[in-house]
């Protein structure tokens, strides 16, 4: 891993770039006017998704830290650091379970040092390494986790950064066929199924800036889930999925959240 100043001189500022437009969406600070002009540009309920997205990843983490047993997190696309991270939710619940970030984001190489704070029975690394070349992510991350037990695969708001001639479903169908039995795949993914005229504007202005934006219908979604068995409420609205888990959630006010959220188990 390289240092902050060395990851900084290779970050371009010139265009926008997903995880800093996230960042802004959340309220964060690690992001430049090019992010947040974009940010501006999208429909007023891309920060209201961000941050149910946000707790959709708290909800999930808890339910396999504590219901599942699951102790190995696999968190690709982790995106810049918004406490309380992935490994904070898992590790309250079990101070022994083992956290590994993927991103190629050159920002978040900046700031891994804040991923790696966690307990010193468990373990919290960072990979940097493309989500387009899953065969060089599971060589990495089997320095860390065992293969051969359950795992937690996220890939939480990355895939529509994915188009499907790019290989998404191939992507996901590497990762999980390399996962053991009772290890769970979580996602969440855009969809306009709800909001078609909001999210064809939002794809537009990621367009204009030079980024893929694809929005899935709950089938196409749902085929990501193929061959896995799906947890209690299915494919839905990340907002409305297993809302009994939420922990420090404020109100998101009315309207709905255009993104799909679901977990499989692996049988």
């Amino acid at each position: 891993m390289t240092g902050t100043e060395s990851a900084g001189r290779r970050i371009d500022t010139s265009r926008p770039h997903p995880a800093r437009v996230y960042d802004w969406f959340l309220g964060g600070k690690d992001n430049y006017p090019v992010d947040e002009e974009l940010g501006r540009q999208m429909e007023a309920g891309a920060p209201r998704a961000a941050r149910a997205n946000r707790w959709f990843m708290h909800r999930t983490t808890r339910l396999l830290a504590r219901e599942a047993g699951i102790r190995q997190f696999l968190d690709i696309g982790s995106g810049i650091p918004t406490e309380p991270n992935l490994h904070q939710i898992a590790q309250s619940t079990a101070p022994d379970a083992r956290v590994v970030y993927v991103d190629s984001d050159p920002i978040v190489l900046a700031h891994a040092a804040a991923l790696l704070h966690g307990t010193p029975e468990g373990a919290t690394e960072y990979i940097q390494a493309d989500a387009r070349d899953p065969r060089a992510i599971l060589e990495q991350a089997a320095q860390i986790l065992d293969f051969d037990r359950p795992v937690a695969l996220s890939l939480i708001a990355l895939l529509h950064f994915i188009a499907d001639e790019d290989g998404a479903y191939d992507v996901v169908e590497t990762l999980v066929d390399a996962l053991a039995p009772g290890s769970c795949l979580v996602l969440s993914a855009m969809t306009a199924d709800f909001e078609p005229e909001e999210v064809r504007q939002g794809i537009a202005a990621y367009a204009a800036g030079g980024v893929t934006l694809v929005a899935r219908s709950q089938a196409e979604v749902g085929r990501f889930f193929k061959g896995l068995d799906l947890v209690e409420p299915g494919i839905v609205s990340v907002a409305d999925w297993r809302p009994e888990l939420a922990e420090g959630e404020s109100a998101l006010g009315p309207g709905p959240v255009s993104l799909y959220g679901a977990v499989g188990r692996k049988p």
